[in-house]
């Protein structure tokens, strides 16, 4: 690993845009739909991951839930959170905030405490084993009305104290954040944070749609931000983060060449942009391997790096001496 790719790992990072579920690896998939007897339409690990190939967001999210049927029982969602917090361990993450999907498994018949609770105690083991802090997002599907996301709330008012936020995600053309503002506001009322999807395949008014009408303290995504002016000053203005993906608006044709991506032209400007992975099993890479593609097809510096990681504690749900540390930590090793 060439120098500059070694310092990029051991950076410490904070992941705020991650969906356990797109963190099935094939290996994991194949091992647990013979745990559990499914039968998967691949024959081979290789089947599977020729399979995640695909040209939009509605591809991707089709074998995404189709993958999602393996996980069955509360080892299961263990077992795939472990996974990913064993990768973080290896690329120096030392704060996470994933999210998970409640509606894709619930409309499985997988009861939600099933879910949460093996996610929960796999994150409680990370803190112990590696360190790594966390806290836990429940997202809402878009494509599903608004009063299925109002059942979900339910279901995880007995599970308050294991999440600390709501978010919004799944197919984002045409379906805008106002659907949701009922819901949203509930979930402020129970006391949760707010963050939304927005301006990755969706325009972006969806972004402002999201900051005044949901209320989110983050955009996930949000890189058509640079199709408004005024947003990107309010944005800039207000230090609304930014949690961007670039090897998922690679892999989706969000930009068609990472040299086109406009990350370091937002973080130059003052924008609060992080780095993040998203669905690393079937975007190609995790936390380090997205750093890695960025530096290596815009030219980042060493500078904007350490920014990027320190952006990535600041707009965090930590608190706020926790930030302080971690920055002074990355400053030092400017």
């Amino acid at each position: 690993m060439p120098e500059f790719h070694h310092f990029l790992n051991q950076l410490p990072k904070a992941e705020l845009h991650l969906h356990l579920e797109g963190s099935l690896e094939p290996e994991l998939m194949f091992k647990l739909a013979q745990r559990n007897q499914i039968t998967l339409p691949f024959d081979s690990i290789e089947a599977i991951r020729a399979a995640y190939e695909f040209s939009n967001l509605q591809d991707f999210l089709d074998i995404y839930y189709q993958g999602a049927n393996v996980l069955q029982t509360e080892q299961d969602f263990y077992d795939l959170t472990w996974a990913y917090l064993e990768r973080c361990y290896q690329q120096n993450v030392r704060h996470v905030e994933p999210f998970f999907d409640p509606q894709t498994h619930t409309d499985r018949g997988i009861p939600f405490g099933t879910v949460i609770n093996g996610i929960h105690q796999a994150l409680q083991d990370a803190k112990t084993k590696f360190g790594i802090s966390s806290y836990l997002i429940m997202c809402f599907l878009r494509h599903l009305p608004e009063t299925a996301a109002l059942t979900t709330l339910e279901q995880a008012l007995p599970y308050k104290d294991k999440i600390i936020a709501v978010g919004l995600d799944s197919s984002e053309k045409g379906f805008p954040p106002e659907l949701f503002e009922r819901v949203f506001a509930k979930a402020r009322a129970e006391g949760w944070l707010t963050v939304a999807h927005a301006g990755e395949e969706g325009p972006a008014d969806y972004i402002k749609q999201a900051i005044e009408l949901l209320k989110v303290k983050r955009i996930d995504h949000g890189v058509r931000c640079v199709e408004d002016p005024q947003l990107v000053e309010h944005l800039i203005q207000t230090q609304m983060p930014l949690t961007v993906c670039p090897l998922s608006n690679l892999k989706l044709c969000v930009f068609k060449d990472m040299r086109e991506h406009n990350i370091l032209e937002l973080l130059e400007r003052g924008v609060k942009v992080t780095i993040n992975s998203d669905d690393p099993a079937y975007f190609g890479g995790y936390m380090t391997e997205n750093f890695i593609a960025v530096a290596d097809a815009l030219s980042m510096t060493k500078t904007q790096a350490i920014q990027l990681a320190q952006n990535s504690f600041e707009a965090s749900f930590l608190p706020t001496a926790a930030k302080a540390t971690w920055k002074q930590q990355l400053q030092a090793l400017a």
